[in-house]
């Protein structure tokens, strides 16, 4: 393969400037059908990935009778021309670019992520083309134009597409970065393709009803819209499906349910817990406990290790320090242990996480285990009073004031909204595969229709044991918050099975419970923009981003390539005959 690469590209430098004539004879005016005469004839470059770079000396006529193309704001067009069609299908209007040049660049850029000099090697090695960062740039954007003139004009067939799975769930959210360059995409949740990207300036209900009806417009009615909680997205959902003859249930995500209950339940506890650590510098001391006991151990680290995990397997019913080195070596790894508080959550995030309830339990433990080990002395000193340096940092957390207040508040809140996740059967680090395929098979139903009964179960269960009276106000008070929640979200939590109409085939289909699908997509976009700059915050890229190179994730699924242009190697074409009709 490699070889043929290398004589490919031989045999585009070897014709490298050549000289083409292209005067073929243009046919009727478009407008009049009337003759064409010669205009002119210029001689201009011209760079492409089949044809390496050459010249070409092209006759462009224009209509005898003088026929114009419409004005635009009232100004008069332009006189009818027209270029040569073996020219105008492999250069950009008013470039010497090839279209396969302008595609190569937007789906390295768009799809693959690449950063301009990693394009710019790759076209100079594989095709011997050499262009400015500048023009790369140029030539990325101008493929999102292109794309996205695309995807209006195949919105017919994508509609049909749509319609022969029987509709398609409407799946809505934004994102962006600190609070800027807010994207809003409307998504198709059984296809996973984006139907519609904007940029808006912040999540408001008027600036996303718009958008929602020209998808509408061009895509037809969605058989659901699937949203998340906040307070616009609610109100444009509602405004978007009402006036429609056929109803379009509105549902809300089970996720984000969970999400706003749980901030909700547990934010005031947990931030109070945050603010106790970072006022007694638990986590700062405990750091520098272990990187002192590091420099003493020095190069005998891995021994060290080693003497940890013999100490551990041992079986000593006095549950004595060792000496030396050893013994410094277990202070370090309780302290250490201490530390590694984050290893007891899912890595999902906050509420589903609660690090300080971690680390509040760890320095609980890890205080009782230095408490009995100070109980039986160690001839070694400097073990001694490392351990009790240890006791001394952590110990403040076992006091009734002020540690203990709060924790209490945040494990009973805590087994409550872990009663209401369970209920609700989420797994947040793998997207549920309801959407993935036809969802009228025995187990989906039946996993869905659980859900909705322990949801049931759990709303019953929590006015039973909510006190009337008494000394349990928080208790109360917890219990009041969820059930409120339900009481305003609950109706938009169900209503997934979606009968199919009889040309579909018929029988039903669920709509993912979730907006995870739209959040991965998000995320997926988010790693790559990195990946390309850099930048762990992507303030100032997603300011730049045109909201159109969310289309491009389309490319990455067959149907909607096949759809679009048969193929991606066939992408240049349908972009040069956008210019050419």
């Amino acid at each position: 393969m490699d070889e043929l690469r290398q004589q490919h590209q031989a045999e585009i430098r070897s014709t490298a400037g050549v000289l083409v004539h292209a005067d073929q004879a243009p046919g009727p005016c478009p407008s009049c059908d009337g003759p064409m005469r010669v205009r002119k004839t210029v001689e201009h470059g011209g760079v492409t990935l089949e044809h390496g770079r050459f010249q070409v000396r092209e006759t462009v006529h224009v209509c005898a009778a003088g026929c114009l193309q419409p004005g635009v704001e009232g100004r008069p067009g332009r006189a009818v021309i027209k270029r040569q069609d073996a020219v105008a299908e492999l250069l950009l209007p008013r470039s010497t670019v090839g279209y396969d040049v302008m595609t190569f660049v937007g789906v390295e850029r768009f799809v693959h992520y690449r950063q301009r000099e990693e394009i710019r090697a790759t076209l100079e090695r594989q095709y011997g083309i050499v262009l400015s960062l500048g023009e790369l740039s140029a030539l990325s954007r101008r493929f999102l134009v292109y794309l996205e003139a695309l995807h209006v004009a195949r919105s017919g067939a994508l509609r049909r597409a749509l319609e022969q799975d029987g509709g398609w769930p409407l799946h809505i959210d934004a994102t962006g970065e600190d609070g800027q360059g807010t994207l809003f995409v409307a998504y198709a949740g059984w296809r996973g393709w984006a139907l519609g990207a904007w940029k808006i300036p912040t999540e408001r209900a008027d600036a996303m009803l718009p958008k929602l009806r020209t998808v509408a417009t061009r895509f037809g009615p969605p058989c659901a819209v699937m949203r998340d909680l906040g307070k616009a997205v609610i109100e444009a959902a509602r405004d978007f499906v009402a006036g429609w003859e056929r109803p379009i249930p509105v549902l809300g995500c089970h996720m984000h349910f969970a999400k706003d209950v749980g901030k909700d339940l547990l934010g005031a506890s947990h931030d109070e817990l945050r603010e106790l650590f970072r006022r007694f510098k638990i986590r700062p001391l405990l750091g520098g406990l272990a990187r002192d006991l590091g420099r003493h151990l020095g190069p005998d680290i891995g021994q060290a290790r080693k003497s940890v995990a013999d100490w551990l397997a041992r079986e000593d019913e006095r549950g004595l320090l060792p000496e030396g080195q050893a013994g410094l070596a277990v202070v370090r790894a309780l302290g250490q242990w201490v530390l590694d508080y984050p290893d007891d959550g899912s890595d999902a995030g906050f509420p589903f996480d609660r690090p300080f309830l971690n680390l509040y339990r760890r320095c609980l433990r890890a205080c009782r285990a230095a408490e009995s080990l100070l109980r039986k002395p160690c001839a070694d000193r400097r073990v001694s009073q490392a351990l009790g340096r240890l006791h001394r940092m952590i110990e403040p957390v076992r006091s009734a004031a002020p540690f203990q207040g709060p924790a209490r508040t945040l494990e009973m809140r805590a087994r409550l909204f872990d009663e209401l996740r369970d209920a609700l059967r989420l797994q947040v680090k793998r997207p549920s595969n309801l959407a993935a395929a036809p969802a009228d098979t025995p187990p989906q139903l039946a996993e869905l229709r659980d859900v909705k009964r322990a949801v049931d179960e759990l709303q019953v269960s929590l006015r039973g044991r909510r006190p009337e009276r008494g000394p349990a106000q928080d208790l109360r008070e917890a219990i009041d918050l969820i059930l409120d929640h339900f009481v305003r979200h609950g109706p938009s939590l169900w209503g997934h099975v979606v009968a199919l109409p009889p040309e579909a085939g018929g029988g039903i289909r669920l709509v993912q419970r979730t907006n995870v699908l739209l959040e991965s997509f998000f995320h997926e976009i988010k790693h790559g923009e990195r990946r390309r700059s850099g930048r762990k915050v992507l303030t100032q890229d997603f300011e730049q981003l045109p909201a159109a190179a969310v289309l491009a994730h389309n490319l990455t699924h067959p149907d909607y390539v096949t759809i679009l242009c048969d193929s991606l190697a066939n992408l240049p074409h349908a972009c040069a005959q956008l210019d050419m009709t």
